[in-house]
């Protein structure tokens, strides 16, 4: 990790060199380090990235995290004489079965509304400070505090016992954070970012907010694995841009958030994190970060847990303004053994259709699967396949607010020792009504 960050360093200095002996010699580095913000109060399209003065908005992901400049941005903006407001939000109202067929003895089903909503603030501090804060909230808990049937879904505890087969609900505060940024020139940017609760600088754009897994209901398998420190109580982000390169590095709480969805749990800073990002053009977007997390479960205190993960996403534009996005992401958790994960997703959308899927494969322990170790021993270790396709269709498609109906479906393949738990032609359905903001447009 250390010996990529020193390389590009070294590659990112040598092209702003590059890019400042070129303005020199056109004269006109002052202009340069000015950003183009021309009727920033009402054209959307010149409306900044949250860390930058120099980057278009679509870039922005979940915590620091970036997305490709092509993003589809949905939500609503409101504009003021130096504050720029946006909220944005997702409901889904469904019924979710998670074995269909009756197969095995942990399916479950459910009548809920997984939801989540967030606000941001921004504004200019003189010519180049950019201030920003931004609130999420979830009523997840509403549901049930064991949160929603999920097949192979581990992590987090309902009533001192380990959530399995269920993938929990999120904190009613799911992010409260503030950021500054200063802009160096028009390619240097330094920025400071702190959360209670906030995000760490550790895996790809959270899952909500990655338009490739907008359009389903369900968190991945693999959310542990990448992008499950998301909700950190106590995190503080320090970072740097240096033309398509970012670098980031956190000290947070490693511990999950505990059962009480409704509190704010004890900060620690027991944890840390660094990241690496490049955008080589609108298209794309990738990343690689590394992370030491402190005793992450709350039933597991004496288990602390390295990650590593890479992502890449992809945001292409279509004709007649549909588009293609597409993620693919590997983590790896080591703890007393390594277990790895790997998920592909991606969501296709064209006038009110909306088609998506997602294949991943995630190994899990005894342990995380509750199993008993007498019979399937200490260390054991399960690969477990799931494929998911979706479609969805927008009944309502107004400037207010779009209403999407739709169909999930799921077939597990799990390691051949478990189907004696989980039985044979395993696999999920559910049906749903979305909720969700219009698309904005933010195209030049």
């Amino acid at each position: 990790m250390k010996k990529l960050i020193v390389l590009i360093l070294v590659i990112s200095l040598g092209e702003l060199s590059a890019q400042h002996d070129h303005h020199q010699h056109q004269d006109t580095t002052k202009k340069s380090a000015e950003p183009e913000m021309k009727h920033e109060h009402h054209n959307m399209s010149n409306m900044s990235h949250a860390f930058s003065l120099n980057l278009p908005m679509n870039r922005n992901g979940s915590g620091t995290g970036w997305l490709p400049d092509s993003t589809p941005m949905y939500g609503y903006m409101i504009h003021g004489k130096k504050w720029m407001y946006m909220i944005h939000g997702n409901i889904f109202a469904r019924y979710n079965n998670q074995d269909i067929f009756n197969s095995g003895s942990r399916g479950d089903d459910k009548f809920d509304a997984v939801n989540w909503f967030m606000g941001m603030g921004q504004r200019r501090i003189g010519k180049r400070g950019l201030f920003r804060f931004s609130a999420m909230v979830s009523l997840d808990n509403v549901f049930g505090g064991n949160g929603y049937p999920l097949l192979f879904q581990t992590g987090e505890s309902w009533k001192g016992q380990p959530l399995v087969d269920r993938q929990h609900p999120h904190d009613l505060f799911s992010e409260l954070s503030v950021e500054y940024t200063h802009m160096i020139n028009k390619n240097v940017d330094v920025f400071v970012y702190a959360g209670y609760p906030g995000e760490p600088a550790l895996g790809s754009v959270a899952f909500m907010h990655r338009v490739s897994s907008l359009y389903g209901p369900d968190a991945p398998l693999s959310h542990h694995w990448n992008d499950g420190t998301h909700v950190t109580f106590g995190v503080v982000t320090g970072g740097v841009r240096l033309g398509k390169f970012k670098i980031d590095a956190s000290s947070f709480t490693g511990r999950e958030p505990d059962e009480d969805r409704l509190n704010f749990d004890t900060p620690r800073f027991d944890s840390y994190s660094g990241r690496v990002s490049f955008n080589p053009n609108p298209y794309w977007s990738f990343q690689v970060s590394q992370g030491f997390i402190k005793s992450p479960e709350s039933t597991r205190t004496n288990e602390d847990v390295n990650r590593t993960t890479a992502s890449a996403v992809y945001s292409r534009p279509l004709k007649k303004n549909n588009f293609i996005n597409v993620t693919a992401l590997w983590g790896l958790n080591k703890s007393h053994a390594a277990e790895h994960a790997a998920l592909l997703e991606a969501a296709f959308v064209k006038n009110r259709f909306s088609i998506y899927g997602r294949y991943e494969m995630v190994q899990k322990s005894v342990h995380e699967l509750a199993l008993d170790e007498k019979t399937y021993g200490h260390d054991e270790i399960f690969n477990v396949n799931a494929l998911t396709v979706g479609v969805g269709y927008d009944v309502i498609k107004s400037k207010a607010m779009r209403v999407a109906i739709g169909v999930q479906g799921t077939y597990y393949l799990p390691d051949e020792r478990l189907v004696f738990i989980y039985g044979n032609n395993l696999a999920s359905g559910q049906i749903f009504i979305r909720l969700y903001p219009p698309r904005m447009n933010t195209s030049k």
